[in-house]
């Protein structure tokens, strides 16, 4: 089975705000004619723009994506109450139209700054949000979904992606530190999830966190990867995103254990190899040897 978080999709549709307008027009007439604006960050899984000023509309941009419509529409309202951060809150389920070939979802509106946007204090940040996971973990399992296609297996464990590790670092050969990447890989390989599932994010980046105007988080959003197993793909955004000083307020804001940890590392070197070996954009590559750097470096625990 191929894994992968940038699949070969065909079948993505044109979404613009034209295309917004009309799904609107046609299902919920009350709402035509509010003002619709595509947010500042887009992600690759959908398309997100506002609607007025107090909801916003997300659309699929492929096949690969719609299980996650449903599921959020499910997961969300039981969430929500359940956890001091903001969540998005469904307000309404849209379907197939106006030539777009999927479900689509409508929102209240967050409101917040993308923490990829704005120049926040990296500790401030990495102590809320591992108190923010620390709490969705504590939230009783319920019917929440297992690790699947849905959540491209995040909350699995790592080794779901073996067979991609090992032709990322075929591909790149000497240009990783390819005794490195083994030592962290099998270590990430080396432990499971010793408990009951628990509920994890699976995306959690600075695109998907929101901060006020103080910087501390407000909000945390897309929840399409999210369900309940092993938590350690959560602590990915330590490599992506934190320092070597937040690193450290985030593990001690999350307590997690060092096998956790250490599979946690697996994910993001999982990440770092696949995008280094073809999935980055053309300006993406430096980046993605930062987070590289940083997974091989820093153990963190």
């Amino acid at each position: 089975m191929q894994h992968t978080d940038v699949p070969d999709v065909p079948d993505r549709p044109t979404i613009d705000a034209a295309l917004v307008e009309r799904l609107v027009a046609e299902q919920f007439p009350a709402w035509s004619g509010l003002p619709i604006h595509e947010v500042d960050v887009q992600g690759w899984d959908n398309r997100t723009y506002r609607l007025g000023d107090d909801l916003s509309v997300r659309l699929p941009s492929a096949a690969a994506y719609v299980p996650a419509v449903e599921k959020e529409q499910r997961v969300l309202p039981y969430l929500a109450p359940l956890l001091d951060v903001a969540v998005p809150e469904p307000v309404a389920l849209g379907g197939p139209g106006a030539g777009y070939p999927f479900p689509w979802s409508v929102r209240r509106w967050l409101a917040g700054t993308v923490v990829a946007r704005t120049d926040v204090d990296r500790s401030a940040l990495a102590a809320d949000v591992g108190r923010a996971l620390r709490q969705l973990r504590s939230v009783p399992p319920a019917d929440g979904p297992a690790p699947g296609p849905h959540s491209f297996d995040r909350g699995a464990h790592p080794s779901v992606y073996g067979d991609e590790v090992e032709r990322a670092l075929a591909a790149l050969g000497d240009t990783v530190d390819q005794r490195a990447c083994r030592q962290v890989w099998e270590a990430a390989c080396a432990s499971t999830w010793p408990g009951p599932g628990v509920w994890f994010h699976g995306d959690v980046a600075a695109t998907n966190l929101l901060v006020d105007g103080g910087g501390r988080l407000s909000a945390l959003i897309d929840f399409g990867t999210c369900g309940v197993g092993d938590p350690a793909c959560d602590l990915v955004l330590a490599w992506t995103f934190l320092d070597h000083t937040s690193r450290r307020v985030f593990r001690d804001a999350v307590r997690l254990d060092a096998d956790t940890w250490a599979r946690g590392r697996g994910w993001s070197l999982w990440k770092a190899l696949i995008m280094l070996a073809g999935s980055a954009g053309p300006g993406d590559s430096a980046t993605w040897q930062a987070v590289l750097a940083a997974t091989l470096a820093d153990p963190v625990v």
